[in-house]
């Protein structure tokens, strides 16, 4: 395929892995990149910023190819030393960032004048409009049905993303709902120049998750996911087990409840330790509703090259179906 995203990241089909925390690892995110997709390093997945210059220079030593860096930046009780982090993806030699959360304008300068190519994910037109303002040359729009932080807005894909590509200029990346061809081929129908995965990325071989937890997600329906922390106004889309539905407990009491009695459960490092023990009961494991089309665990390379077969298979039978 050759479109804006192809050529702006240099990649040979516009497919993207987001950058997950605990799972954008250098095995991932090479097996993607050699597939002929983005892959995406999760830059707070590491405990340090010199961490994530070795992980960088790991991912190099397993590609030649283009990959990018996820720097999510959302409200947290320690903050991560963020200057440092960029400092260290100018310093490796980065070529793309995908920023996510409230980004500082200066960061967006920052990586601009170092020549980054930075993709921003919103979930909300009017926050993707912003982005372009401040110089983004990508927004990725994440829709209703995505894993993590959907927002508060509950807009689905199939509306969000022709109402952002109608709203911008800059070329727009579906994400949230999208795990196979058929549905890359409504996306770039809808006006969309490529796609954003991350929970159909979890399930693949190279993925370094747990065994048990690409089996959850094989066994999940479309209907196996929660929101949690809506009470918080910090929406997340996780996969339903008994601390998730512990979490809806203690929100759905009389007064709903604060983010300190919630942390214990949403701990992020109880979240690792499920993803790499594979005790998917507990601890907050992120996943998207497409966990309901997920049904094989296949390489990287396998599912890219299955989906952009799908995809045209898709896009011609519509086709056909219309006429001349």
């Amino acid at each position: 395929m050759n479109n804006r995203v192809t050529e702006l990241l240099g990649i040979r089909y516009p497919i993207i892995q987001g950058g997950m925390q605990w799972v954008g690892r250098a095995e991932l995110a090479a097996a993607v990149s050699n597939a002929g997709g983005l892959g995406t390093l999760g830059a707070l997945t590491q405990p340090t910023p010199e961490a994530l210059g070795l992980e960088i220079e790991r991912c190099r030593a397993l590609t030649d190819k283009p990959f990018g860096v996820n720097v999510t930046m959302l409200p947290t009780v320690n903050p991560p030393p963020y200057a440092r982090i960029f400092e260290v993806i100018i310093e490796q030699g980065v070529r793309i960032v995908e920023t996510a959360g409230n980004v500082p304008e200066q960061v967006f300068q920052q990586l601009r004048d170092a020549g980054i190519v930075i993709l921003h994910k919103c979930t909300s037109v009017r926050h993707a409009l912003a982005a372009e303002k401040r110089g983004v040359h990508v927004v990725s729009i994440d829709g209703f049905e995505c894993a993590g932080h959907p927002g508060e807005e509950d807009v689905p894909g199939l509306v969000l993303i022709p109402a952002a590509v109608s709203a911008l200029s800059v070329p727009v990346v579906a994400s949230g709902g999208i795990a196979d061809g058929r549905g890359m081929a409504a996306a770039l129908a809808l006006g969309a120049e490529g796609v954003n995965m991350g929970t159909r990325f979890v399930a693949t071989q190279e993925a370094p998750v747990h065994a048990k937890v690409k089996q959850a997600l094989l066994d999940a329906r479309e209907n196996d996911t929660r929101l949690i922390m809506r009470t918080l106004r910090n929406s997340s889309r996780v996969l339903l087990n008994p601390v998730s539905e512990e979490v809806l407990k203690l929100e759905g009491r009389s007064g709903g409840a604060s983010f300190e009695v919630l942390r214990p459960l949403v701990n992020g490092q109880r979240g690792r330790a499920a993803l790499e023990s594979g005790d998917i009961t507990n601890g907050v494991i992120w996943a998207g509703m497409v966990a309901g089309l997920i049904d094989d665990i296949p390489s990287c390379a396998e599912l890219i090259e299955r989906m952009m077969a799908q995809c045209r298979d898709r896009l011609a039978a519509a086709a056909a179906q219309v006429g001349a």
